[in-house]
Parts: C-alpha cells; sequence; structure tokens
C-alpha cells in the first residue's frame, strides 16, 4: 500500500512513545534461535514482506527448524511455526486460544468486515454452524452445473479469440481470465448475481475487485513494512481510526471497494428475503444464509453486518481457486510431459462418457480422475495463495513439538513455552513443503506422489482437511468452502487442459512469486504491469 509520508512521521511518533511506556512488557524468547534482524525498526519484516513469497520461510525453516523467532520491529520477538505437531495444536487441539491478532483483525475488518474470518470465540462458532449448511457436500455438488457454464464460456472465447488472430496459439494473460471466470462462478452459484467479469460487462463491482490484491498490497516499501507492522504497539482505537481515514491511495482502494460490496450485498440480502416470503426458494449460498438466519432466533442469528460481510469473505476467498488454477497450469506449461499425461487421462474419460451416452462429464467423473485430483493437490500443495496465517497467545501455553530443537545455550527441547501475547506466523508455504512429509523433493512439482504411498503412510501428525495440506487452513478455522472450491478448480482444470494446450513464454519463464496478503505471480522486470501469468495457449488437437 502507498501510504502518505507526513502521517507516517506522526505515527512514528506515538509509537516512540507508546513503546517507551511498554518497555518492559515487551515480548522475548531469546533462548529460541532465528535469523538476525535487519534492522531495529523493521526487525526481520522486510525479509518476509519484501522478497519472494515463502523464500524466507524455506530458508529459515531448513536452517533453525520447525520454530524459528523472527523479529518485529523494536526488536519485540514473534515466532514462525512450521512443526507440524505445534501447528496441529495452534490450529485444533488448543480450541481458539490462538486468535487473530486485534491490529490484524483490522487489517480483516477493513478488506472483508466483521465475517467468519474476522470472528473469534463464540461469534465465530455462531457464524460457522449458520454457514456449513450451505456449503455441505449435496450443496456444492449442486453447483457443478453453473461451474461448467462458466468454463465452457472460457473456453469458447479464447477459442475465438485465437481464431480471430488468424493462427493456432495466441498469449492470454491466464491470471486475469481465470479471475474474472472465478469471480463470474462465485457470482452465480454463491450470489445468483452476474457479475459480468469474462464479458467485461459493465459491472461495477466486478471491475472493483479486478486485480484487488495486487493492487492494495503487492511491493511494499520499506516505509510500508514499517507502517503495516508498527500497529501492533498502538491502541486498537487508533489503529482502526488508521484502516477508516488515513488517505493512502491502497487504503482508498479497500474502502471504496468495501463499500460498493457492502451495497451490492445489502441489496442481494434483501431480494433474497423477499423472494423466500413469496416462497421462492432458490439454492445459491446467499439464499441459503439468509433462510438459514430467518430460522434461527435473533439472539443465535447473524446481524445485518455480518451478513454482508459474509459476500466480501466469500468473493475474496475465491481468489484462492483462481491463484492455484494460474500455478497448475504454469507447472503444466513447464512440464508438457505431465500436461499430455493429463490430457490423455481426460480424454480416455471423455470416451467412456460418450459411450455410455452422456454428452458431458457428470461430476463423478471428473472426482475418479487420479492424475488430475494429484496435480489440483500438487499445485495446492506448492502454491499455496494464502502463504502464511497470523496468530497471538490469548494466555499462557506450551506448544508441544514433532520434531525437537536446539536453543541457543545448546539445549535440545520438545515443547515451547509461549508467554500470552506472543505473535504467531504460521507457515503454509514452509509446511506444505516440509521434507519429514513431502520428502526429499518437497520444493519439486511432483503429482506422482501423491499416487503413491509415500503420503499416506506418514507418521506425522495429521493438519489439513486436504490431503494434509495446510492450504485450507486446519481444525475450528479450516475453510469452510474447500469442497465449492475443490468442485469448481477441477472443472475448469479438466475444461481447459481437455481443449488446450499451455506453454511458456518469455515472460512466463520470469515469473516470480510476490507477497500481497495473497500469493500472486509477476513477471520480474515488469513489476510495474502488475499480477500476471502470460501463457502460449493453443488449441490441443485431437486424433
Amino acid at each position: 500500500m502507498d501510504f502518505n509520508f507526513q502521517p507516517l512521521y506522526v505515527l512514528g511518533g506515538a509509537t516512540m512513545v507508546y513503546l517507551i511506556s511498554r518497555r518492559f512488557a515487551r515480548i522475548s524468547l531469546p533462548e529460541i534461535p532465528g535469523p538476525k534482524p535487519t534492522s531495529f525498526l523493521l526487525g526481520n519484516m522486510g525479509q518476509l514482506q519484501q522478497s519472494k513469497a515463502g523464500e524466507a520461510d524455506f530458508e529459515w525453516t531448513n536452517t533453525y527448524g520447525g520454530i524459528i523467532r523472527v523479529k518485529l520491529p523494536f526488536g519485540e520477538d514473534s515466532l514462525m511455526i512450521t512443526d507440524p505437531k505445534a501447528l496441529q495444536y495452534i490450529l485444533s487441539t488448543s480450541g481458539y486460544n490462538f486468535v487473530k491478532p486485534p491490529d490484524r483483525r483490522e487489517v480483516a475488518r477493513a478488506i472483508i468486515g466483521i465475517g467468519l474470518i474476522f470472528a473469534e470465540g463464540d461469534d465465530h462458532k455462531r457464524q460457522r454452524r449458520l454457514m456449513l449448511p450451505a456449503f455441505g457436500t449435496p450443496e456444492t455438488k449442486s453447483f457443478f452445473p453453473v461451474f461448467q457454464s462458466i468454463s465452457e464460456q472460457l473456453v469458447s472465447m479464447w477459442k475465438e479469440t485465437i481464431t480471430m488472430e488468424g493462427s493456432q496459439s495466441s498469449v492470454f494473460n491466464v491470471h486475469s481470465w481465470l479471475g474474472r471466470a472465478t469471480l463470474d462462478a462465485i457470482g452465480e452459484a454463491a450470489f445468483d448475481y452476474k457479475f459480468g467479469a469474462l464479458d467485461e460487462s459493465d459491472n461495477e463491482l466486478g471491475r472493483a475487485y479486478s486485480n484487488f490484491f495486487a493492487d492494495a498490497f503487492a511491493l511494499p516499501s520499506s516505509v510500508n513494512v514499517f507502517a503495516e507492522n508498527v500497529t501492533k504497539f498502538l491502541p486498537l482505537s487508533l489503529v482502526k481510526m488508521i484502516y477508516e481515514k488515513l488517505p493512502a491511495p491502497g487504503l482508498q482502494r479497500i474502502r471504496s471497494t468495501s463499500n460498493l460490496a457492502d451495497k451490492v450485498a445489502r441489496q442481494l440480502v434483501e431480494s433474497k428475503g423477499e423472494a423466500l416470503v413469496h416462497g421462492k426458494n432458490k439454492r445459491d449460498v446467499m439464499t441459503l444464509l439468509v433462510k438459514a438466519n430467518a430460522s434461527t432466533n435473533a439472539s443465535s442469528g447473524m446481524s445485518e453486518m455480518e451478513m454482508l460481510s459474509q459476500m466480501r469473505t466469500i468473493i475474496l476467498a475465491g481468489h484462492d481457486t483462481s491463484g492455484t488454477l494460474t500455478w497448475a497450469l504454469w507447472e503444466l506449461a513447464k512440464n508438457p510431459e505431465m500436461q499430455a499425461r493429463l490430457r490423455r487421462e481426460i480424454r480416455e474419460a471423455e470416451m467412456s462418457v460418450r459411450q455410455r451416452g452422456d454428452p458431458e462429464f457428470a461430476l463423478a467423473d471428473i472426482e475418479a480422475m487420479p492424475y488430475l485430483q494429484a496435480v489440483l493437490k500438487e499445485s495446492l500443495r506448492l502454491h499455496p495463495v494464502v502463504p502464511q496465517i497470523p496468530r497471538e497467545a490469548s494466555k499462557d501455553d506450551v506448544l508441544p513439538l514433532y520434531k525437537p530443537i536446539q536453543t541457543e545455550s545448546g539445549k535440545l527441547i520438545h515443547e515451547v513455552p509461549i508467554p500470552q501475547g506472543t505473535r504467531l506466523i504460521l507457515s503454509i508455504a514452509a509446511y506444505n513443503r516440509y521434507p519429514d512429509i513431502w520428502g526429499s523433493d518437497a520444493h519439486i512439482f511432483n503429482p506422482d506422489r501423491w499416487l503413491t504411498d509415500h503420503v499416506k503412510d506418514n507418521k506425522v501428525p495429521t493438519v489439513g482437511v486436504v490431503g494434509n495440506l495446510l492450504t485450507f487452513s486446519s481444525g475450528l478455522r479450516s475453510c469452510i468452502g474447500w469442497r465449492f472450491a475443490m468442485v469448481e478448480m477441477q472443472t475448469l482444470l479438466v475444461d481447459l487442459v481437455n481443449n488446450f494446450e499451455f506453454s511458456l513464454t518469455d515472460d512466463s519463464k520470469k515469473i516470480t512469486r510476490l507477497p500481497a496478503l495473497v500469493m500472486v505471480p509477476m513477471v520480474e522486470d515488469k513489476y510495474d504491469e502488475g499480477a500476471q501469468m502470460p501463457l502460449m495457449v493453443s488449441i490441443a488437437p485431437r486424433d
């Protein structure tokens, strides 16, 4: 985010005064090993936020183990967690003992309101209970025709573009196209709402969410890194005022998008309520939420603002889908033999479908493709769109470890005491490449690992909801829409690989993964062009 300098000087002065007053209360974990800070003002935060997504996580985990001391601004200690047993304890066993840090919750409030991602404790239990029925297995499967329709539209548009250019191939920014396709899919399946993103119709909300994360959060300067992390030391009322009032372009983008989303959501909630009164019973997610909320006592239901916030939450969670598909196509473009193998599997299944007299795949056909599932899970593993999760200990606790670590004094420890208030960085990126789980080739794209007994037989503690991956988080706060995402991704990937061949361009050979709250692809020498994944797309020949 592009913060203005003058307010930051005021902010910095206020921070120093506030820090002096709490100097002797700061968290200190001197015995846990970790990297040296790059500066007193930034700690290690610049290494995390200004380097490639996950690179610091991988290096530090390899050097120091599954628990790493990481410096915040002004020398305060936090911990990066990649140890699977510690992660299992934090996300599952301990219940709600490890919460979102209060200042990070204010970021969530600014972006998605007071919905499921923002909520903690009893509020989270209540919201999740009301939302779960809309994301069950039968409900998710019912959205398959919507995903098919959007996928067919995308395939048709790409074929038309290639044909109009008079060749057998064209370069597409697949990151942008997939973002538009998944936004349309979310609109129809979740809200029965037409974003019109694929056909570029004049939809204000669709335009507002286009490239949202890259515009608001990518490529932070050192000043911005400091500003984003120093909020830990400020009174929460001041932090809230900053996100609501500071005239920074990135924050203004967040506020304008959120206000627009609330306006559309309010119209949708009202229309869904009226439809239910008149006996109209559609099956989109928003209708199911309104119905569930209407049948609940007011004290245990969701407020209007919570309902509006769920829409923003669902839309932004959909970016995980487009991001995963983008990285999957990039990996297939880099590995043409894997791409050809997947296409063979799809077309063999297609032949069986035709032989039984059906015109197109059923969801069961797609879910029965083993190599498709392997490619998708491997993309989720290697390229988690959300590379880290912030947490804070709400009380003193002790983290159990899968593998012991050696302290600075040389002592081998099997558990780590955690003082109340300690900041934790849960590294999804590093856990998903943890060698004890995924093997010595953990940094390599290898779908075949999912077709062997390697992962299934591993004795490491189970963490994730899909294939022991942490990509959809875990435990009480695991992604409620993971089934929705899996069905959508499978549907799109099958259609795209069946109809097209993907290969690298000069630009996509220089793709790097950058942190922007989520992980976005950018071309190394073209950061000014924003998030992109330019791939050469050709119509796949048939025998």
